[in-house]
């Protein structure tokens, strides 16, 4: 694996890739064009200063996180070709500057949704929640009031402010679109960007919808195993691909993680691991990374990306805020560091044990 670390840039980060590099067995950052609309085209020479800052710290991009979709392809509009035409020579700008994978998602609206961003938990860190209870009495015009002053003032991923005035637009764009429309957009995107992928060996990896089941109305299609093995069927090529994000994979207690990863072999690009702690079946708060700080055992769900030959990159995902450090929500360095330490260990204990077998 190539353990490495999500990076929001020098202009919008407060962790600077120096901090990254002293995290023991870091090897590279997952990072994007963060001044990029979805829709427009990256051009050879951004994506090559990027590259360069990076490796001038030491460090590679182990991959993008993500190149953003337009509407336009969620929803099959007549002007989806325009931008579809535009993210095919992004990601051969990408393939020329040496860079194989692309996380993207293609949730409608949100990309991910929680109701607090500053949870306290007894030890005093907090960490991001959700609750069904709190979603149903939220207007979803007015969602992205209801965090933003946990923000820190940040921009968080998703949640741009340029996106969220245009709330009840999206939403009535979405109107006629169900899960089998969305499906049928995702597999016509994967079909006509297939040959750049193929041509320049890029991987694209699906972001699971977050939470896995749908949120005020919206569609949600990458929420399961069955919903997921249709997607690497309908477009069965290798560098058709997913992220597996195990916090949001894991939203849905009746998903099997560690089976749900071996029934991808190949298929996995990148990975997301991190940890939940449940309330009830639709009431969770994400926690440190160990097992015995939530309800997943981390350690088969490594075990399972082992067993699976998985050697592409894996970040520690969504930390707690801790030591009275301010940041953004879910990105702070401490917590995020730990992690990465904690999954090495695993990692390292499973293969030391596999090899004296």
């Amino acid at each position: 694996m190539i353990m490495s670390f999500r990076w929001y840039g020098s202009k919008q980060d407060k962790i600077s890739l120096k901090y990254i590099r002293q995290i023991p067995g870091m090897k590279g950052v997952i990072t994007t064009l963060y001044d990029k609309m979805p829709g427009e085209l990256w051009e050879y020479d951004e994506i090559m200063a990027m590259k360069k800052e990076v490796e001038d710290a030491g460090l590679i991009i182990s991959g993008i996180e993500s190149v953003n979709i337009h509407d336009a392809i969620k929803i099959g509009s007549p002007d989806r070709e325009e931008y579809i035409d535009n993210y095919i020579k992004t990601l051969e700008n990408l393939g020329k500057a040496g860079i194989h994978m692309v996380c993207y998602n293609f949730m409608p609206v949100f990309d991910w949704t929680r109701t607090e961003l500053a949870r306290v938990l007894p030890d005093g860190s907090t960490v991001l929640a959700y609750t069904q209870e709190a979603v149903d009495k939220i207007n979803p015009e007015n969602m992205f009031e209801s965090i933003k002053g946990d923000m820190n003032d940040t921009v968080m991923p998703g949640w741009e402010p340029e996106r969220m005035a245009k709330i009840k637009e999206l939403f009535e764009m979405y109107k006629e679109v169900d899960s089998e429309k969305l499906f049928e957009n995702l597999k016509y995107f994967l079909e006509r960007i297939m040959p750049v992928c193929d041509e320049y060996d890029i991987n694209m990896a699906i972001h699971p919808d977050d939470p896995a089941w749908s949120v005020f109305g919206l569609p949600r299609i990458i929420i399961n195993k069955e919903n997921i093995l249709r997607m690497m069927k309908m477009v069965d090529n290798v560098h058709n691909g997913v992220t597996f994000c195990t916090g949001s994979f894991g939203t849905n207690l009746k998903n099997d993680i560690p089976d749900m990863i071996r029934s991808l072999k190949g298929r996995i690009h990148f990975a997301h691991v991190r940890n939940l702690k449940f309330h009830s079946q639709d009431n969770f708060e994400e926690s440190a990374h160990l097992s015995s700080a939530g309800d997943f055992d981390m350690y088969e769900i490594m075990k399972a990306l082992y067993d699976i030959g998985f050697d592409g990159p894996i970040r520690p995902d969504h930390g707690r805020m801790i030591w009275d450090e301010v940041g953004m929500p879910g990105y702070g360095l401490y917590d995020r560091a730990l992690g990465a330490c904690y999954l090495q260990g695993l990692w390292e204990a499973i293969d030391k044990n596999e090899k004296r077998k």
